[in-house]
C-alpha cells in the first residue's frame, strides 16, 4: 500500500442548522491511520488538547470483551475533521431534506507525524485503542464526524459530548441480574449480589420469595416506593459474599454460587432483625437508622460475625435471637442517644453512611454480643 492515499467511505451527510454531521462506518483497525488524540497538557500558561490520557485498565477490559464471542460496540466514536476532509455527494444519489448520500474522502499520509493527521478523536479514545490492540483482523465500527473550525471548537464539542448524564447506578444494578456476556470487572463482581438483591426484593404481586424481610422495601427504578437504598443492601451482600458468611456458598474460580443457600441465609438472619426491631424496620431512613445505609451495613457485619461458616440450614439451631437481643439494648435507631463509651456519643440520627461511622457502629454491636 502506498504511503499516501485516500480513504473513501460511504457516508450520510446530515444538516444541522448551518453545520453538517457525517455518519459512516469504518474498520476500527484503520482509525489510527488518520486520527490523533489531543491529550490535555499545558504549554506555558496555555491549556492544550482536551482528551484524558489512555486508561490502560479500561482499554484492557474493552479489549477482552472485543475478543469474546458476539462482541458488539453500538456506540459511535466522534471525530473532528479539518478542512482536508471532503464530502462528495453521490451522482443520482438520494437527497431527502436534511440527509444526503455520498462519500467521505479522507487523505492518509503514513509518513506524516501523528499531530498532523486530518482527524481528532473527540469521543471513543479507549474504544479505538482497544480495537487497535485487540487480536482481531478487523472490527467495523460506527463513526460520526464533523469539520471543526479549530481546537477550541473541538474542545467545546468534547465537553458537550462527555457532559451527558451516565446511567443511574440503580438502573445498572437492576439490569445486571439479567445481563449475559462479558462485563467490565466492577460490574461482573456485582452481578451475583445484584441477582440476590433482586430476589430479596421481589415485587409483592409475585409469590416468589414471599418470605423475604426485604420484599418490596428496596428502592429501585422499577420499585420506587421502597425506602431502603439499593446500594446499601448491595454492599452488605457483596461484603458478605467476598469476605463474610456468604463466602461459603461461592465458587471463587468462576464467581458462581449456591444462590438458594445465600437467599435462605439472608432471609433467616434479616427475618430475625425485622422481628427484633419491628418499628425501626418499618420506617424510612430519615426516621430510622436501621433502614439507613449505616444500619444495614453494620448489621451485615454482625451477621458475618455470628454465622460465618455455618450452613444456612443450620442457622435455626443457633441462638441468634440472644445476641440480637443484646444488640437491641444498645440501640437508638429512632430516638435517643447512641452511647459508644469512652465519652463518645451521637444523637440517634447523627450516624452517617460513611466507612468511619459504619465501623463505629459495627464495633459497638460486636462489643455488646
Amino acid at each position: 500500500m502506498a504511503d499516501k492515499y485516500e480513504l473513501r467511505l460511504p457516508a450520510l451527510r446530515i444538516q444541522q442548522g448551518q453545520h453538517y454531521v457525517y455518519c459512516f462506518g469504518v474498520d476500527g483497525k484503520r482509525v489510527h491511520e488518520f486520527t490523533t488524540v489531543s491529550r490535555v497538557r499545558r504549554e506555558g500558561e496555555d491549556l492544550q488538547g482536551y482528551q484524558r490520557p489512555e486508561v490502560l485498565s479500561h482499554i484492557n477490559a474493552i479489549r477482552a470483551y472485543l475478543e469474546s464471542d458476539g462482541a458488539m460496540l453500538p456506540n459511535a466514536i466522534v471525530l473532528a475533521f479539518d478542512d482536508r476532509v471532503k464530502f462528495t455527494a453521490s451522482k443520482g444519489g438520494s437527497s431527502a431534506g436534511y440527509t444526503t448520500v455520498g462519500e467521505l474522502v479522507i487523505p492518509v499520509d503514513e509518513t506524516s507525524p501523528e499531530n498532523d493527521r486530518p482527524a481528532w478523536l473527540v469521543d471513543g479514545q479507549q474504544r479505538s485503542a482497544a480495537i487497535r490492540d485487540a487480536d482481531l483482523a478487523e472490527f467495523p465500527i460506527a463513526a460520526v464526524g464533523f469539520i471543526a473550525d479549530g481546537q477550541d471548537h473541538q474542545r467545546s464539542q468534547f465537553i458537550l459530548v462527555n457532559n451527558t448524564k451516565p446511567l443511574p447506578k440503580g438502573l445498572i444494578h437492576e439490569l445486571l441480574p439479567d445481563t449475559s456476556g462479558h462485563l467490565p470487572a466492577k460490574y461482573a463482581r456485582r452481578q451475583l449480589p445484584a441477582r440476590i438483591m433482586a430476589r430479596l426484593n421481589n415485587d409483592v404481586s409475585t409469590q416468589r420469595d414471599a418470605d423475604s424481610p426485604f420484599r418490596g422495601l428496596i428502592a429501585t427504578p422499577t420499585m420506587p416506593d421502597g425506602y431502603i437504598k439499593d446500594n446499601s443492601v448491595l454492599k452488605m451482600i457483596e461484603n458478605s459474599l467476598y469476605e463474610g458468611a456468604l463466602y461459603q456458598y461461592r465458587d471463587p474460580s468462576d464467581g458462581s454460587g449456591d444462590e438458594e443457600a445465600m437467599l435462605l441465609h439472608l432471609k433467616i438472619f434479616w427475618g430475625l432483625v425485622k422481628a427484633t426491631f419491628p418499628e425501626a424496620w418499618s420506617l424510612p431512613p430519615r426516621k430510622s437508622r436501621l433502614s439507613h445505609g449505616v444500619g444495614i451495613q453494620s448489621l451485615g457485619y454482625v451477621m458475618d460475625h455470628l454465622t460465618d461458616g455455618v450452613p444456612a440450614h443450620e442457622l435455626p439451631t443457633l441462638d441468634l435471637g440472644g445476641p440480637l437481643a443484646k444488640v437491641k439494648s444498645t440501640c437508638a435507631w429512632t430516638a435517643g442517644i447512641w452511647d459508644f463509651g469512652n465519652g463518645e456519643s451521637r444523637r440517634w440520627n447523627g450516624l452517617q453512611n460513611t466507612p468511619a461511622d459504619i465501623r463505629l457502629l459495627t464495633n459497638h454491636f460486636l462489643r455488646s454480643i
